[in-house]
């Protein structure tokens, strides 16, 4: 599908818009067709809900694309015909994306994740370098996070084969700093890739959302070093959810950072330790599917009542709970559901999680 600038310019819009993310804003565009229909239809939204949801001002998402344009990076937003092809089967995808060299890399096939422990050894350092050489050499681009350590080393190995960068903060926030030198290179021969505005520093709460886009553009994940609590971990945890193949390195029990992998392998991940066992796992015939067309909003009514508001929100929890055992609770069509969660979820009384699913 080939986006007019109007929309390319809504959809970047509403997903600046706070409250939104990606499953509000795949929810709005199913809703109302078009990132633009959905901006017109917030005011009312926010009116009868009660929510913060309001969008930022034109001027600010001009600003926004003449800061990337200044720095010669490339806004990709979903819809896009560049929208790279793994991430779109992620469920949902994130709505938009900055990228800064080469955006190709990001559709090639197979690409793999390898990443893990910021405070590595010298030898998982080795063995990262090593497996992204092998694996880039194999015609497979290396995903990471740019972090000290097993990132480090993984684009160092694949930066002449093809290397991909995804940071936490925008696009033109170098961290940590003392990796200046490798941004630099990557930018010149590999890809650069932020969810964030472009401008924007990193904190805490951006990282989870990095992990997510590293798995979601790759066909599996490696994880060299990792403690049990650890942002690789979590960069499993969300592979094995989108469906992809989860590696680990096996390492010595006396060092903790061979804890996380350990355990990753005990739990059902590949044991790895060279390129053939990721090509024997990735030959098999399982493929990755699109997620399934869904269309909660189908025959949904224009307008929600605030009493059934009310009555939606009194059957959540902090416990996730399916959208159709809401509408069997209420004895309601689920396209009723679906918009009361909606907009509950813009005035900041619940959230929607992928699969169809709410909490308080």
């Amino acid at each position: 599908m080939s986006l007019a600038p109007a929309e390319r310019f809504a959809r970047l819009r509403l997903a600046r818009t706070e409250r939104i993310g990606p499953v509000a804003f795949d929810q709005l565009l199913k809703r109302y067709g078009s990132a633009q229909g959905a901006l017109d239809a917030l005011p009312g939204l926010v009116r009868r809900a009660g929510g913060p949801s309001v969008p930022p001002p034109v001027q600010a998402i001009e600003a926004e694309m003449a800061a990337g344009q200044q720095i010669g990076a490339q806004l990709i937003v979903r819809g896009d015909d560049a929208y790279p092809p793994m991430l779109a089967a992620v469920d949902p995808p994130p709505p938009v994306l900055w990228t800064l060299g080469d955006a190709g890399l990001l559709s090639r096939p197979s690409p793999v994740a390898v990443v893990g422990a910021r405070v590595a050894s010298a030898g998982g350092q080795r063995i990262a370098r090593g497996l992204a050489q092998q694996l880039g050499q194999a015609g497979h681009v290396i995903v990471s996070g740019l972090a000290r350590g097993i990132d480090t080393a993984a684009h160092e190995g694949s930066l002449p084969t093809g290397t991909v960068a995804v940071l936490g903060g925008g696009i033109d926030d170098v961290y940590p700093p003392d990796n200046a030198g490798l941004y630099d290179r990557i930018r010149a021969e590999g890809c650069i890739v932020s969810e964030s505005p472009v401008g924007a520093r990193a904190q805490a709460r951006d990282f989870p959302r990095r992990n997510r886009i590293i798995s979601g553009l790759s066909r599996g994940v490696i994880v060299v070093e990792a403690e049990i609590r650890s942002g690789s971990l979590i960069t499993a945890r969300l592979a094995a959810e989108q469906g992809r193949d989860v590696f680990a390195v096996p390492g010595s029990p006396l060092d903790p950072r061979s804890r996380g992998p350990n355990e990753l392998i005990r739990n059902g991940a590949i044991l790895c330790e060279g390129l053939e066992d990721v090509e024997r796992a990735f030959s098999t015939l399982r493929t990755l599917r699109e997620p399934a067309v869904d269309d909660p909003f189908r025959d949904a009514p224009s307008e929600i009542e605030p009493q059934l508001l009310d009555r939606v929100a009194a059957l959540l929890s902090p416990t996730p709970t399916p959208r159709d055992e809401l509408a069997r609770a209420l004895n309601l069509p689920v396209a009723v559901v679906a918009a009361a969660l909606l907009e509950l979820d813009l005035s900041g009384r619940a959230t929607l999680l992928p699969g169809g699913l709410a909490s308080l």
